[in-house]
């Protein structure tokens, strides 16, 4: 869920949340008139997407879609907002947010809710269902309904530094504990979760979208998993990684693996050059079995606002944005990893390491993370509970007490 921000000045670029002038331009003709359109789109994204070290992925996606539409006279005028700060940026004000922008799916149901967010069908919903996996679509679906156009899978797995671990050590966290030290951010709930997944705890239910069946971490299943991550805590070769510690920690040596995201990409290759590892989630002992941990995953998409006078317009903008196309320059500028499956199938992007390590993980060891507002619930009681195993406050032996405030902390402030 993590990118780096970065200033970035822009044509007629504007933060979100800025005030501009709705989507619509100097003609009086009826929006539902498909020829001879002239209008300013707003476009918000990312900086890194326009930023001119990255080439201007996104003002170049945008004049070749403009381009290939010559019944249109376009503008774009563009809006720095991230994927992440989509869902509390756009929906403080829709009317006058972006008529295009980029969202993380975990949002999508808070987008809903506020009206910030247009359901697609036709031929574009067709598109999105046709070039992706199920788990893809869904992951930006609502009974059934399309809500964005998705350009990339979003979740975290492990880098590691080949000369410290072999191919076998790197199925075990326990054995990699045992040979080197590892880090691991167990503050942020994003990776905390993963323990309880792996354990079989479910997070509002079995597919995510029960908000009234809340995150189920007591019991045994809960006790288990929270034992696990103090004794992670507590063992000798665990670094904390917090404000970049790990990923310094592989720089001088110290560290030999890190778990993080395809963000840090660039970096940790810089790092770790011909050692460079990346692969899926390992296994983890709990309560004497190894289980497979189990990430957090999603999607990255991008948006209509239903707020736009020219929807088709803007439909048809977003459907390119995440299109094949643009999809193999996103990869080929920023690393971005495509999630689109006539391109996964190509063999350059087969043989990428850093690839098949977030699509393993997307595919094999994660769980889609929950839309549902629940999840606003957990995120601060997670990061407090983890700060309480950090400073030693829960341990092995009040772990199933503090396992049930943990859980009564997040489930009591869920609206059912």
């Amino acid at each position: 869920m993590r990118f780096k921000r970065l200033a970035a000045a822009v044509m007629a670029a504007t933060m979100c949340g800025s005030l501009l002038v709705g989507c619509g331009g100097s003609d009086n003709k009826s929006a539902d008139n498909n020829e001879n359109i002239t209008a300013t789109i707003k476009v918000w994204g990312p900086a890194e997407d326009q930023a001119e070290e990255n080439g201007k992925w996104l003002q170049t996606m945008c004049e070749q879609f403009n381009s290939e539409h010559p019944e249109w006279n376009l503008t774009f005028e563009y809006g720095v907002c991230s994927e992440t700060d989509a869902g509390k940026t756009v929906t403080q004000d829709p009317a006058n947010s972006g008529d295009v922008y980029f969202f993380a799916n975990d949002q999508l149901q808070t987008l809903i809710d506020a009206n910030a967010i247009a359901k697609l069908g036709g031929e574009t919903a067709d598109y999105v269902k046709s070039t992706n996996s199920s788990a893809i679509v869904d992951s930006v679906s609502v009974e059934g309904s399309v809500y964005g156009v998705p350009f990339t899978t979003n979740t975290w797995f492990m880098f590691y530094d080949k000369s410290k671990f072999s191919e076998s050590d790197i199925k075990s966290l326990d054995t990699m504990l045992s040979k080197n030290k590892v880090a691991f951010n167990i503050t942020e709930g994003w990776y905390m979760s993963s323990f309880y997944l792996a354990n079989g705890c479910t997070y509002f239910g079995k597919d995510g979208k029960d908000n009234s069946a809340g995150v189920d971490i007591k019991g045994d299943k809960g006790t288990q998993a929270t034992k696990a991550l103090v004794a992670l805590v507590n063992n000798p070769n665990f670094v904390n990684d917090l404000q970049g510690v790990g990923i310094a920690g592989l720089r001088d040596g110290s560290v030999g693996a890190y778990f993080s995201g395809s963000w840090d990409y660039k970096s940790v290759k810089e790092i770790l050059g011909d050692n460079f590892g990346a692969v899926s989630l390992p296994t983890v002992k709990i309560n004497g079995t190894d289980k497979q941990l189990k990430a957090f995953a999603g999607s990255k998409a991008i948006a209509v606002n239903p707020n736009c006078k020219y929807q088709q317009v803007a439909v048809a903008l977003a459907k390119y944005l995440g299109g094949k196309d643009a999809q193999a320059k996103h990869y080929e500028l920023r690393n971005v990893i495509p999630c689109n499956t006539e391109l996964l199938a190509t063999d350059v992007i087969k043989k990428d390491a850093l690839v098949s390590a977030q699509n393993d993980t997307f595919n094999k060891t994660s769980v889609i993370q929950p839309t549902v507002t629940g999840m606003n619930a957990y995120w601060t009681p997670a990061q407090n509970f983890a700060k309480a195993i950090v400073n030693g406050e829960v341990t092995a032996d009040n772990a199933e007490a503090k396992t049930l405030d943990f859980y009564n902390q997040i489930n009591t402030s869920i609206v059912k």
